[in-house]
């Protein structure tokens, strides 16, 4: 009975063994691994780039790093009422300072959870048509303006909620 359960031990350990391994070789560099901590990830990323390549990430049309992986990505979007710019059909709902003058918190949150929905549903569309990393298509949105608006000599003054900052 000892024996067998050695045996049985020695079997769940190497069991375990294996699958740590496997789950090590997984990834190339510690920055891909999910388990560890951001702060660990994003130090480890950071200390394989060079200064050339921290700098071009810097753009909104980021280049690719492929010796570490990483794709090209262009974060230049926004959804300021509704998904902007897109190649897919889209809600478009009333600019900012016409939204914000209905004071109507219920409705501006509901349209903020349906431009997310789209701007996600494009990302996966974009993924599937071998679009990712292309502008407008991406997971980044700017939005919105937080610049309250007391001076109308700016001239983008739709593109905030008015004075009331709340």
């Amino acid at each position: 009975m000892k024996t067998i359960l050695s045996l049985l031990m020695l079997a769940v350990l190497v069991g375990i063994a294996s699958f740590t391994l496997k789950q090590e070789e997984k990834y190339a560099y510690p920055f891909q691994n999910p388990e560890l901590s951001i702060d660990a990830r994003v130090n480890d990323l950071v200390s394989r780039l060079t200064l050339e390549e921290k700098v071009a990430q810097m753009l909104n049309a980021a280049p690719a790093i492929d010796r570490l992986g990483i794709p090209s990505y262009d974060w230049w979007n926004e959804v300021l009422h509704g998904v902007a710019r897109t190649p897919y059909k889209v809600t478009v709902y009333p600019q900012a300072i016409g939204m914000a003058a209905t004071f109507d918190t219920t409705s501006l949150k509901q349209m903020a959870d349906f431009s997310a929905l789209e701007g996600r549903a494009i990302y996966n569309k974009a993924i599937e048509e071998g679009k990712s990393g292309q502008r407008y298509v991406g997971l980044t949105y700017w939005t919105p303006n937080i610049n309250i608006f007391r001076d109308p000599r700016w001239g983008r003054g739709q593109e905030t909620y008015g004075e009331d900052p709340f």
